[in-house]
């Protein structure tokens, strides 16, 4: 038996290496960059031999679902942000799903959010900040953006209050946070939850405190084009310990028991809990208290994850880098274009370099962001640019129900039509964003 777990470990060791030796051979040579024939991507992923050694060394466990390097990257990801509680789940999105939920719990009493309740949020971002809110049957209030911080108005949020307003609910755009003063301050004025949405946003810094640490949950996405990946997956974390609760029992089915899996017992009372009207001593794996889902991701997965979290403080620095260079190198095509602006006492880790054509342009965004496609340089906008213009709210917009608008959404009409950005990710080069300079600045030459 002993000899056979010997030649098992090092058969795991000879594996991992040859793993190793993979990478060098097949992923570790760059192709040449070659102006205009070279794709420039906005995002992508950035990995070496320890991601593939890890996800091997997952997967020769062959465990699958949640296991040990997930509660490492949990661990170290709560850790990273110094926060108390951290879930890993399977996507940025479930992420949202589950933070929104959290506060429809019966466990919260009087501050449970029910139907019909009003949640604060802007209309210019991604859906799925919105979707939960709209898919409980709560009431999404939409606020106007500031055009150089591509944040919440603050000065509105009074006029968006109401009886029925129970919770803020914000992404920080583009890595750029929101004035968390300001919310922060008039979410305790008035009782409300705030949830962040950090998905864009991992490494940002307000007052020198990494964003996600703010409100009462906050929410991550691993998607390959943000700031580290797992492929797919995400993470919700919270310092509160009742809210953690919530969050562990809504991802993991809505059980009521808190047993890791492939564990039992951990209660010592699985077999003498009476709960609901079921009877005294029924199986306690297989109480539920919140009517969930299965959202948990792969272990498999979080053992990218862990490699991917060593290099964050490199890539929290190498897009900060790349986004002055861009800044720096841009700086005559000013007159024509509105350049991002950090939001004060803030440190942003930039997801992207966001640009809005000015009024007094010749060239309109489409023209720029054709030629630079044109030129092999991926151009994104700004996720939705106005989330209630889209197909999905074709129904609400003719009932005129389901969602409230706060004065005009007239910045967030202008961005939906002038505003485009480039990345910023680690695997661009200088040579890259020199490119990117220099086709944008012969763009408005011309």
């Amino acid at each position: 038996m002993q000899s056979s777990q010997i030649y098992n470990k090092n058969l795991r060791k000879e594996i991992l290496k040859k793993v190793a030796d993979f990478y060098s051979h097949t992923y570790k040579m760059k192709e040449k960059f070659v102006p205009k024939k070279t794709k420039i991507h906005y995002a992508g992923r950035v990995f070496d031999e320890k991601e593939l050694v890890n996800l091997v060394d997952s997967s020769l466990e062959f465990w699958l679902t949640h296991g040990r390097y997930s509660y490492q990257f949990e661990r170290d990801f709560a850790k990273f942000l110094g926060v108390k509680h951290c879930a890993f789940v399977n996507s940025g999105s479930s992420a949202n799903l589950i933070a929104f939920m959290v506060l429809t719990s019966d466990e919260l009493g009087e501050r449970k959010i029910e139907r019909g309740d009003e949640i604060i949020t802007v209309s210019a971002g991604f859906p799925t900040t919105v979707a939960p809110i709209i898919q409980y049957g709560a009431v999404p209030v939409f606020l106007d953006i500031t055009l150089d911080t591509y944040n919440i108005d603050v000065k509105q949020l009074k006029k968006a209050l109401s009886r029925r307003t129970k919770a803020v609910m914000l992404a920080h755009t583009l890595g750029n946070p929101f004035d968390i003063d300001a919310v922060k301050d008039f979410c305790n004025k008035y009782g409300l939850w705030l949830i962040e949405d950090n998905c864009d946003a991992l490494g940002s810094k307000y007052r020198g405190r990494y964003t996600g640490t703010f409100g009462d949950i906050a929410t991550s996405s691993f998607f390959p084009a943000h700031h580290i990946t797992t492929g797919e997956g995400g993470a919700v974390y919270t310092s509160n310990d009742l809210l953690y609760k919530i969050i562990i029992s809504l991802r993991d089915w809505g059980r009521d028991c808190c047993c890791l899996p492939g564990t039992d017992n951990t209660c010592s009372k699985r077999f003498s809990h009476q709960l609901g009207e079921l009877p005294l001593g029924y199986d306690h794996k297989y109480i539920f208290s919140h009517l969930g889902y299965n959202l948990k991701a792969t272990d498999m997965q979080a053992a990218i994850g862990c490699a991917q979290l060593e290099k964050l403080p490199f890539f929290i620095k190498k897009r900060r880098e790349n986004f002055d260079v861009l800044y720096e190198g841009l700086k005559g095509a000013k007159k024509y274009l509105l350049f991002p602006r950090a939001t004060a006492k803030s440190n942003p880790c930039w997801f992207g370099f966001i640009l809005t054509v000015r009024e007094n342009s010749n060239l309109s965004r489409d023209d720029i962001v054709r030629n630079l496609e044109e030129n092999n340089i991926q151009a994104r906008f700004l996720f939705s640019g106005n989330l209630i213009k889209h197909p999905c709210f074709n129904a609400m917009r003719k009932s005129r129900r389901g969602y409230r608008v706060v004065g005009e959404l007239k910045n967030t009409d202008y961005v939906m039509r002038n505003t485009f950005w480039v990345g910023v990710y680690p695997g661009m080069s200088k040579i890259m964003l020199n490119f990117i300079v220099k086709t944008i600045q012969d763009l408005f030459k011309k």
